[in-house]
This record gives structure tokens, C-alpha cells and sequence, in this order.
């Protein structure tokens, strides 16, 4: 029974593991994970521009994204809180909530810090179906710190430390035996490169980043059986702006992704004992073992497939248009294939940042039928510390931010 509850919630806090309709189930294989919320974009910018970051303009949530780009942002600190209201079309209490902070210790170094809280809502655990059952209420949580440091005139790279928490049963046991929350350490390696280009009508930017992230110990749920591989995962990002004239300008980006988690096995042609020994060697394989093996295993055991491993990666595009660098308006698409979990959608948004105080929205529009992150919102508050200070000294002119 322990086992049976510890799959079930895993299914459920593995929320990027999306449904697929009737026409893709025999190639829907998408990689599961533990703590699946350190996967979701948190912020409302990088969400209107198709969840893309890796190597966009550094911002105060740099640190999900690429915490090397920091190294490079204008102003002494800042913070901002994100809220999304994950898979509102299939129930209405799952949310993430996340913090993020900055601050600029000499002009090329960094450091940073964020919290992420994500709320799984209200489970029912029964049994069988006679039984009444009682309600848990799952979460997950991560608490991070990074530092980043110029290390050349247009390089930056970036670490991070992460710890993770989490708790599928809200501290309820089942059958007499208390389910062991999951616990992890981890870590993020990150590079960015940008140069500035010269134009006769204005300064654009080009710029590249890495960041290979979550690189920590598995999540433990009691057992070594139900335990869970972290979402480490590696991304690649470029982007370019373009100014249009000193006061306009538009923006491109785009990433690509790719878990680096090895995939739970099937069976496929083999005897049962060959399928148990196959899943028993899934259950004890460490994590720097899973990131090697991520790039070559077939979950059916069957012969290596290029192209079933070039379907494992996703990839996003996003376009930014900025007025003065104060108002933003925002498009993007974000693509997974239908044998990774479907996730195809259009994102929309808008931002206004002056002075003190920055606000971004972000909508997800799904483009693949039945896509339960249809109509997703994100919000974003953000404070940044060198506007105050210009208030606090009376220097703020017509058109400074």
C-alpha cells in the first residue's frame, strides 16, 4: 500500500508530466521526476516571452534562469515575488509562489538568493473505493543562494546551492506507516557571454548562456523504491536585441532544454526477470550515473534512437518590444513534443518598469488539444534598490528608470 500511495502522489507532484489525448498515448513517454515544480517558470517576463531566459537581459529572476547573467545587472540590488496559479483547468488550489533577491557586492560580483513554495492543493488517499479517506495537502519547497563573478571583459559564470523539501503527505501516514518526507541538496553551474553591438542608430546586444541545473542527490521517500530523481536539467540560450532608434527596440530569444534524467523503464521484448532487474538498476542508479545515461537509454531497453532522443529536448522562442526600457509588450511559443508531454502553448505579456517599482503579467495560450496549462497566468511584483536610491538623492530626470 505504501508503495501504491508514494507512485500515485509522485504522479501528482510530477505535474509537468501532462495528459495526452487519445492519439498520442503509444508515444507518450515523458520523463518523471521528483520536485517537477523546479521546472516551472516562475516570473511573469521570461513567461510572456515563451518561458525563455537563458541568455536574455539580466533581470532580478536571473536566478532560476541563469544566475551568471547577475554578474552583469545594472543597480546595487533589488527583489521581486512571483504568483502562478498552476493548472487552474484542472483544479483550483495548486499555486506557485516564489521570492527572489539580489545584491551587487563590488561592480563584478553577485549575490542572490530565492524561495520557491509550490502547493499541490488537496489529495484524497483511500484504500478502495469503500473507503471514506482523508484529505492531505502536498507541497514542495526549495530555498537557494547563488554567486556569480565577471570573470573577463564579456564572461560571467555563476553557481548555486539548493536545498529541497519535500512532503507528499502533509505529515499523514498510511496503513500505520508514516511516509517519509523527500529531502535534496543541490547545485547549478552557469555561463553567460554578452556583447554589446554598435549600431549608427543605436546599442543592441548579443548574448549566450548556459546553465546546468538541480545536479543533487535523489529525493527519498522512505525507500530507496520510491525514490525520485531531481529535474536536473541542462539549457542552452541565445538572444539579440535590436534598437530601432534611441528610444525603441525589440528583442529575440530562444532556448533549448533538455532533462538529464534518465527515463523510468518499460517493459519491452524481455522476460519479467530481465524488465525487474532493468527497473531494480533504474532504482539504485546514483544521479551523475542518470546524467550519462540520460543522453543514451531507451526506456523499452530497445536499440539506441537518435531521433526518439532528439524529441527530449524542448525548445522556445520569445520577442520583446521595450519603449525606453519601460514598457515592455511580449510574445513567445513554447514547443514539447507529444512523446515528452505535449506542452504546446503561445505565451502573451506586458510589462512597466519606472523608477522604484516594476509589474509583469504573463498569459499561456495552449495550442495543443487538451492541453491543461490553457489559460495560465503569471504575475510578478519587482523592487529594485538603485530607483530608491535615485529618489533618496533627488537625482531622478525625465526618463530615467
Amino acid at each position: 500500500m505504501k508503495k501504491y500511495i508514494t507512485l500515485f502522489l509522485l504522479v501528482i507532484a510530477g505535474s509537468a508530466s501532462l495528459l495526452a489525448d487519445d492519439s498520442t498515448i503509444e508515444t507518450f513517454s515523458p520523463i518523471t521526476t521528483g520536485a517537477a515544480f523546479l521546472t516551472v517558470g516562475p516570473d511573469a517576463r521570461a513567461g510572456g516571452i515563451g518561458d525563455t531566459g537563458g541568455a536574455t537581459a539580466p533581470d532580478e529572476n536571473s536566478q532560476f534562469w541563469n544566475p551568471s547573467k547577475y554578474a552583469f545587472i545594472n543597480g546595487i540590488g533589488g527583489a521581486t515575488i512571483s504568483y502562478v496559479p498552476w493548472l487552474r483547468k484542472l483544479v483550483s488550489d495548486i499555486d506557485l509562489i516564489s521570492a527572489t533577491g539580489f545584491y551587487k557586492i563590488k561592480d563584478v560580483q553577485t549575490i542572490a538568493a530565492s524561495f520557491r513554495f509550490f502547493s499541490i492543493g488537496q489529495v484524497l488517499i483511500k484504500k478502495d473505493q469503500s473507503d471514506p479517506g482523508y484529505n492531505v495537502k502536498p507541497y514542495d519547497l526549495a530555498v537557494d543562494v547563488s554567486y556569480s563573478r565577471i570573470l573577463a571583459k564579456n564572461f560571467s559564470m555563476g553557481v548555486a546551492l539548493r536545498f529541497i523539501w519535500s512532503d507528499l503527505t502533509g505529515g499523514h501516514s498510511v496503513d500505520g506507516s508514516y511516509l517519509e518526507p523527500g529531502w535534496s541538496i543541490a547545485a547549478d553551474i552557469s555561463g553567460y557571454y554578452g556583447q554589446d553591438v554598435d549600431f549608427a542608430w543605436g546599442k543592441g546586444r548579443g548574448a549566450f548562456g548556459f546553465n546546468i541545473s538541480n545536479i543533487g542527490k535523489k529525493l527519498e521517500y522512505g525507500d530507496y523504491h520510491s525514490a525520485a530523481f531531481v529535474p536536473t536539467q541542462l539549457k542552452l540560450g541565445g538572444h539579440f536585441r535590436m534598437p530601432f532608434d534611441q528610444y525603441n527596440g525589440m528583442s529575440l530569444s530562444v532556448d533549448f532544454n533538455k532533462l538529464l534524467v534518465p527515463a523510468r523503464p518499460i517493459k519491452g521484448d524481455e522476460t519479467d526477470e530481465e524488465y525487474q532487474k532493468r527497473l531494480d538498476d533504474y532504482y539504485k542508479m546514483d544521479p551523475i550515473t542518470g546524467v550519462g545515461k540520460s543522453f543514451v537509454d531507451m526506456p523499452d531497453g530497445s536499440k539506441f534512437d537518435f531521433g526518439y532522443k532528439i524529441k527530449q529536448i524542448n525548445f522556445s522562442l520569445g520577442l520583446e518590444y521595450d519603449y525606453k526600457n519601460m514598457v515592455f509588450v511580449r510574445m513567445g511559443y513554447f514547443n514539447e513534443s507529444q512523446q515528452s508531454g505535449n506542452r504546446k502553448y503561445i505565451t502573451f505579456g506586458a510589462g512597466f518598469h519606472y523608477n522604484v517599482f516594476e509589474i509583469d503579467v504573463a498569459y499561456d495560450l495552449a495550442v495543443a488539444r487538451n492541453n491543461p496549462l490553457d489559460q495560465t497566468l503569471k504575475f510578478t511584483l519587482g523592487f529594485n534598490m538603485a530607483g530608491l536610491k535615485k529618489i533618496a538623492s533627488n537625482d531622478v530626470k525625465d526618463g530615467d528608470l
